[in-house]
């Protein structure tokens, strides 16, 4: 089966694109294309889904380069590829010929680039990530590799929307607790449980960052089960283990 990939207009020509599941090796709970090194899918179905979107994107599978994500406001500037791989949620690079990836299945896989100046940065943000700041820290850290503000595009993958995430009164508190106009992302549910709109939370961190221009694909991972992987669904559905979605940008 050919491999899916959604591609936003803001970032061409750059090579870019947010997998979807279809196309890939793996089965079972992970039937599709995981590209989850942590999974525990077998490893060796997970390289072949890898050399897959390496392959898409023109570039020999060690130049898939990422983080040990670990829901942090951290970037790293990548100058190469990695051996061991940093904790941290963002990288940035200005070296052609690398792809930086992002793994996710509900977080928001975010893609960056100014190609005025030749800098890409990718981020893995969910709500902790993003309530800390790993949206800015990216823009800060693309900024230091010569990129402005005004200049750089953000775009938003599929990632777990409004009517498909429900939280508690104690994850609204952290987010009134940090700025009391966060009110606008949650709205009434059942009985004293809120619908939490990540994605727009993640468009206004990004435009109050000052990025010339910020969007989401408007694709919602739990809700798409041919399509996305979701770490939610899977936990409702009492399955032992979910596949990761890939997002990735290259120079």
């Amino acid at each position: 089966m050919t491999l899916e990939i959604i591609t936003a207009d803001a970032l061409a020509p750059l090579r870019h694109g947010f997998f979807t599941r279809k196309g890939g090796a793996s089965s079972g709970v992970f039937s599709g294309l995981n590209c989850g090194l942590g999974s525990s899918d077998q490893a060796e179905v997970v390289r072949i889904n890898r050399h897959r979107a390496a392959d898409a994107l023109g570039v020999e599978p060690q130049a898939l380069v990422n983080v040990h994500q670990v829901h942090s406001a951290r970037v790293e500037v990548v100058e190469g590829p990695m051996g061991e791989r940093p904790k941290a949620d963002g990288m940035v690079t200005k070296v052609p010929g690398l792809a930086l990836t992002i793994l996710t299945a509900d977080c928001q896989p975010v893609l960056f680039a100014d190609r005025q100046a030749g800098v890409i940065g990718a981020a893995h943000a969910g709500w902790r990530g993003a309530l800390d700041g790993v949206l800015e820290e990216t823009v800060d850290r693309m900024e230091e590799l010569g990129a402005t503000r005004d200049d750089i595009v953000a775009v938003i993958g599929p990632a777990i929307s409004q009517q498909a995430y429900e939280v508690g009164p104690e994850f609204l508190d952290d987010f009134m607790a940090d700025d009391p106009e966060n009110h606008r992302f949650f709205a009434n549910g059942e009985g004293d449980r809120y619908q939490f709109d990540l994605p727009s939370f993640g468009l206004h961190r990004l435009r109050q960052a000052g990025v010339g221009h910020a969007e989401w694909t408007r694709h919602c991972t739990y809700s798409d089960a041919g399509r996305f992987y979701s770490y939610r669904r899977a936990t409702h559905a009492g399955e032992a283990d979910y596949g990761r979605l890939m997002a990735a940008i290259r120079l």
